[in-house]
C-alpha cells in the first residue's frame, strides 16, 4: 500500500512540475508571438518610411535632370538635350502617384505633398515656357529668359524646402520607430531568455525525476529487451527446425513415392507380361481384320502403361552421378541457352543476379542442367507472353550455394504448392507431371534441398540449396 501511495506522489509531482512548466512556456510563447507580430508591423512601417524618403530623393533628382536638359538645350540648341527633360517629367508624375499611395494614412504629409506637387508643376511649366520662347526667338536669351531663370531658382529652393520638410517628418518618425523597435527587441530578448531558462529548468526537473524514480523501469526495459531477443532466437530456431522438418518430410515423401512406384511396377508389369503373351498367342490362333485392330489396341495401351511405369521409376530412383567441379552460374547459363527458343517465343525478360564470389559446386553437370531446365520451362509457361520476367539469383549463405528461380506468373495456392513435386501432378493440359518429380530426384541425389514458394497471382519461386565443392 505504501508503494502505491509513493507511486501516486511521484506521478503527482511529475504532473504538477510538467504542468507548471508547460503553462509558463505557453505564456512566454504567446508573448513572443505578439512581440514578433509587433516587430513585423514595425518593420513594415520602417520600409514605408525608407521608401518615402527614397522616392522624394528620386523626384528631386528627376527635376534636376529635367532642368539640366532644358539648360543644355538652351546652350547647345540641340533637340536631343530635351530627352532628359521629357523623361524626368514622366518620372516625376509616377513618383508623386507612388508617394500619394504611401502617405494616404498621413493627412499632414499629404497636404505637404500637394504643396510640393504644385511647386513642381510650376517648375516644369516655367521650363516649358522657356523652351517654347527659345524656339520662337531663335534661341535669343533675353531679359524674359533671365527672369525665368531667377524665378525657377526661387521655385527650386521652395521645392527643396518642402521636400526637406517631408523627409524630416519621415526621418523623425523613423527615429521614433527605431526606438520603439529597440524596446520591443529588448522585451523579446528578455522573453526568449526567460523561455530558455524555463526550458532548462524543465529539462533538469525531468532528468532528475527520471534518474531518481525510474530505475526499476529501466531494469524492466532491459529484461523485456532480453526476453525479446531470446524470443527472436527461439523463433529463428523454430523456423530453421521447421525448414529441416519440411525437408525431411519431402525426402520421406519422395522415398515413399519411390517405394510405391517400385511396388506398382512389380505388381503391374507381371500381369502386363501375361497380357502381352496372351495377346500374342491369340493373334496366332484367331485371324480377322476386326480382331487384329483390337489386338493392336491392347498391345499399344499395354506398352503405354509399361512406359509410364518406366518414367515413374526413372523419376524416383537414386541414380549414379558423374561429379564435376563447376560454377553453378555457368550451369544456369547453359540451361538458359537450352530454353532460349521458348524465351524468345514467349518474349520473356531474363534478369540474372549472380553472386560474384560463389565457389564451385561438385555436381553431375548434365543432370543438374536437366533439373534447372525443367524449372525454367515451367516458369516460362506459367507467365503471360510479353510481360513475363524470369529472375535468377545465386548467392552464398551459411556456406551453402543458394539458387533462386522466380517468375511473375499466375502462381499457385497452398494445396498445389504442397503437391508440386508429386508424380503425375500437373496443371498443364499436356504435361505428364513427372518433370518436377525428376528435378527433385536430381537435387536429392546431390544431397541438396529444393523448396517452392508461391501465392495466387504473385508468381512462384523455386529455391535450391547445394553444398560447395570440398
Amino acid at each position: 500500500m505504501k508503494g502505491i501511495i509513493d507511486k501516486l506522489k511521484i506521478h503527482n509531482r511529475i504532473r504538477v512540475g510538467y504542468g507548471t512548466a508547460f503553462f509558463l512556456l505557453l505564456i512566454s510563447y504567446l508573448l513572443t508571438l505578439l512581440t514578433y507580430r509587433s516587430v513585423f508591423m514595425l518593420s513594415g512601417n520602417v520600409d514605408h518610411t525608407n521608401n518615402t524618403i527614397i522616392r522624394l530623393e528620386k523626384i528631386l533628382s528627376d527635376i534636376k535632370d529635367g532642368e539640366t536638359g532644358a539648360r543644355g538645350y538652351a546652350v547647345m540648341k540641340d533637340e536631343r538635350f530635351l530627352e532628359p527633360y521629357f523623361n524626368s517629367h514622366n518620372n516625376v508624375r509616377t513618383g508623386f502617384s507612388q508617394l500619394r499611395r504611401e502617405l494616404v494614412a498621413s493627412p499632414a504629409q499629404l497636404q505637404r505633398l500637394d504643396t510640393l506637387n504644385h511647386l513642381v508643376d510650376r517648375k516644369f511649366l516655367l521650363m516649358e515656357k522657356g523652351i517654347a520662347y527659345l524656339r520662337q526667338n531663335n534661341f535669343d536669351i533675353g531679359d524674359s529668359i533671365r527672369a525665368s531663370f531667377y524665378e525657377g531658382k526661387v521655385i527650386m529652393d521652395s521645392i527643396r524646402l518642402m521636400a526637406g520638410k517631408l523627409q524630416n517628418f519621415e526621418k523623425d518618425d523613423l527615429a521614433g520607430k527605431k526606438t520603439e523597435k529597440q524596446q520591443i527587441f529588448r522585451i523579446l530578448s528578455a522573453i526568449i531568455v526567460a523561455s530558455l531558462i524555463i526550458a532548462f529548468l524543465l529539462l533538469l526537473f525531468g532528468f532528475l525525476t527520471y534518474m531518481r524514480e525510474n530505475k526499476a523501469r529501466r531494469e524492466s526495459d532491459e529484461k523485456v529487451a532480453q526476453y525479446q531477443e531470446q524470443l527472436r532466437e527461439r523463433i529463428m530456431e523454430l523456423r530453421s527446425l521447421n525448414k529441416e522438418l519440411l525437408q525431411m518430410r519431402s525426402i520421406e515423401k519422395f522415398a515413399a513415392t519411390g517405394r510405391i512406384a517400385r511396388t506398382i511396377a512389380h505388381e503391374v508389369r507381371n500381369p502386363l507380361t501375361n497380357i502381352n503373351l496372351a495377346i500374342e498367342q491369340l493373334k496366332s490362333e484367331v485371324s480377322g481384320d476386326d480382331t487384329t485392330i483390337l489386338f493392336e489396341m491392347v498391345q499399344r495401351n499395354s506398352s503405354r502403361i509399361n512406359q509410364l511405369i518406366t518414367d515413374l521409376l526413372n523419376s524416383t530412383k537414386f541414380a549414379e552421378l558423374s561429379y564435376t567441379q563447376i560454377s553453378v552460374n555457368s550451369v544456369l547459363d547453359e540451361s538458359l541457352d537450352l530454353a532460349k527458343d521458348r524465351i524468345v517465343l514467349y518474349n520473356i525478360k531474363v534478369k540474372k543476379n549472380y553472386g560474384d564470389n560463389l565457389c564451385e559446386v561438385s555436381v553431375d553437370k548434365e543432370k543438374l542442367k536437366i533439373a534447372f531446365l525443367n524449372i525454367i520451362v515451367n516458369a516460362i509457361e506459367a507467365m503471360e507472353p510479353g510481360t513475363g520476367v524470369l529472375t535468377i539469383n545465386t548467392r552464398s549463405e551459411r556456406n551453402k550455394c543458394v539458387i533462386e528461380i522466380a517468375d511473375n506468373g499466375t502462381g499457385m495456392d497452398k494445396d498445389s504448392v504442397g503437391r508440386l513435386f508429386e508424380p503425375y501432378f500437373t496443371s498443364k493440359p499436356k504435361g505428364n507431371g513427372l518433370g518436377l518429380t525428376n528435378t527433385q530426384n536430381i537435387i536429392l541425389n546431390h544431397k541438396g534441398t529444393i523448396q517452392a514458394e508461391s501465392e495466387k497471382g504473385q508468381g512462384t519461386m523455386i529455391t535450391i540449396i547445394l553444398d560447395f565443392a570440398a
